[in-house]
């Protein structure tokens, strides 16, 4: 069937759309893939044709598959235990039809661990135990060289609990790379959304057997290592909170806590993935619109781009931007060069309210709300750091995460703090996010005047300062910023540099919005009657987000403004001046400013 953009048949998942296989109720995952069709060579067909997929697929069973199989590792097993992932994990994999990533499937098409990686994961673990010697562990773990080995202990693959959905936690997933660097050029702002298989919260049978040359004491020592490394994170993007496990009967050993607080965040919410719902011609009738509804998740990854983004954006006004690039992906992770990350992130809590769920006469009359705790660690590559770069980094990571929570929000509509449109005639009802720190660490507190805010504020930026000076292994002039990229009324760099301004203000509010919001939707910055896209951001002929953020913290709003030139017609500066003019309390953060 031809499935192009000016198609009025349906968009089908399958080879043969006029032979839809009849799959059983207990078919896997990698059953369903063999009648799966190809992406089509003019890479036209579009995503929705995966969501539907998913969709006929969700009901099926395999409870009594995997209780056989997990009773099976109990069996076989000298030693087993539970292990519960707190969020998502994806272990091994390959590509699939349309290029979505899956997770590791067994013979029968079931998700599981493979013996091999959880090997792995103990023999890591191992290798770092100073009671034990190099040689011990290849007794131990068994060896190639120079005679071959089997070791002490077998290691069974793991399989998943049934889980809620009867699928292990088998469940859809999203990842999204906004920002792109572009060579040893500055990042580009390029939404590319991927679907792909994750288990979202399961609990997995691990089981291990000994040898008859292992001893008890020996078993024992392993399964420690073993729970150790689980808990360190397992499989692909372990820093971005991907795979971390608890084993549920002994307490694991964690990396150092670095950062741990309480948080509300208010608004339009993290969406990692769409829910399938039905096909919908375009208005023109030429086309299909990509199905689905957005799902409110609490998703670590949406935290750590956001402590990604702020990081980036601040040292690109101080560094060359080839050094942030690889600083960057020193401390975040990333795939070129490889790094895994110098910091794992950890979030806990729920969706409490959906943004997008109607109340009264189909509006909704409160926000979307989620209540959770971030946790930043230290990842297993910080062992190798010294002492120096060790304090650098905790005290890097502790005040940027507290200037994320006084920058902006995290997930859809982080620009902008969360606001009503309840005089709006149709949805959405409210905008918006706002990220709110609780704590009781007077670490947290905040001030509740404007000039005391100012002060605070720069002595959290100028300890980020000091820490990354450390890491840059260079000086730092804090008073000579760049100057980064071009900036004219419609081009600028997101980069808090000699363009950029952070000034906190307060002043009245209107339209259900805080004055520094109310401001920048005033008719006094609109162009015929409209937002101006080059202060605005716009979505129409190409996406491009705003040069505003603007965090309304009650008291005050904090405002960063990239792009600010001494050019009359730039819109941000008229906003900045507005601002500065319309203002009850007035201040400048940034210590980068003359």
């Amino acid at each position: 069937m031809s499935e192009d953009s000016n198609s009025t048949s349906k968009p089908s998942p399958w080879l043969n759309p006029s032979n839809e296989p009849q799959t059983d109720r207990s078919a896997s995952f990698v059953e369903y893939l063999r009648w799966m069709r190809e992406k089509s060579a003019n890479n036209l067909v579009n995503s929705g044709t995966l969501l539907d997929l998913l969709n006929r697929f969700k009901q099926n069973d395999w409870y009594a598959i995997l209780n056989r199989l997990t009773q099976k590792t109990r069996v076989l097993a000298h030693e087993s235990f539970e292990a519960k992932c707190s969020w998502r994990i994806r272990v091994g994999g390959i590509k699939g039809p349309e290029s979505m990533l899956l997770p590791a499937f067994d013979n029968l098409g079931m998700p599981y661990i493979p013996s091999s990686t959880l090997r792995g994961v103990a023999r890591a673990i191992a290798s770092k135990d100073s009671k034990f010697t190099q040689e011990q562990i290849k007794a131990i773990f068994g060896d190639v060289t120079p005679n071959s080995s089997m070791g002490k202990v077998i290691f069974l693959d793991a399989y998943p609990l049934p889980n809620h959905n009867k699928q292990g936690g088998l469940k859809p997933d999203m990842a999204n790379a906004i920002w792109n660097w572009k060579g040893e050029g500055l990042p580009e702002y390029n939404t590319n959304p991927n679907v792909f298989l994750s288990l979202e919260k399961p609990t997995f049978v691990v089981g291990i057997r000994r040898t008859s040359s292992c001893d008890d004491a020996i078993l024992q020592q392993v399964k420690q290592w073993l729970i150790n490394g689980l808990a360190q994170g397992i499989g692909a993007q372990v820093n971005s909170g991907y795979g971390g496990m608890d084993a549920l009967e002994l307490r694991p050993v964690k990396k150092k806590v670095i950062v741990k607080v309480g948080f509300e965040l208010q608004g339009q919410l993290i969406h990692g993935r769409q829910e399938f719902t039905s096909w919908q011609l375009n208005g023109a009738g030429t086309g299909w619109k990509p199905p689905g509804k957005a799902e409110a998740e609490l998703r670590p990854t949406a935290f750590r781009s956001m402590l990604r983004y702020w990081f980036r954006t601040f040292a690109l006004g101080v560094l060359p931007a080839k050094q942030v690039q690889e600083l960057e992906a020193e401390i975040f992770g990333g795939i070129e060069p490889k790094h895994t990350g110098l910091l794992r992130l950890e979030v806990s809590g729920q969706v409490r309210k959906d943004n997008a769920l109607p109340t009264r006469e189909g509006k909704n009359e409160s926000y979307g709300l989620i209540t959770g705790s971030l946790m930043v660690r230290n990842s297993s590559q910080t062992a190798s750091r010294n002492e120096q770069e060790k304090t650098a980094l905790e005290g890097l990571l502790k005040n940027l995460t507290w200037m994320m929570f006084h920058l902006g929000g995290v997930g859809q509509g982080a620009r902008r703090p969360c606001y009503s449109r309840q005089h709006q005639q149709r949805g959405p009802w409210w905008r918006g996010s706002t990220l709110i720190a609780k704590s009781e660490d007077s670490f947290w507190d905040l001030p509740d005047s404007v000039p005391e805010f100012q002060k605070l504020f720069r002595q959290r930026l100028q300890s980020f300062y000091v820490a990354l000076a450390v890491l840059a292994k260079q000086t730092i002039n804090t008073r000579s910023p760049l100057s980064i990229g071009t900036v004219a009324k419609d081009k600028w760099t997101e980069a808090i540099d000699a363009n950029c301004r952070i000034v906190v203000c307060a002043g009245e509010a209107s339209f259900n919005k805080p004055f520094a919001l109310a401001t920048l939707h005033s008719q006094q910055l609109k162009i015929h009657g409209d937002y101006d896209g080059n202060l605005c951001g716009k979505v129409r002929g190409g996406v491009k987000p705003s040069p505003v953020w603007i965090a309304d913290l009650d008291a005050y709003q904090v405002v960063t403004i990239f792009g600010i030139n001494p050019e009359p017609q730039n819109p941000r500066n008229k906003y900045l001046k507005l601002l500065r003019h319309e203002a009850s309390s007035y201040a400048q953060i940034l210590l980068l400013d003359k």
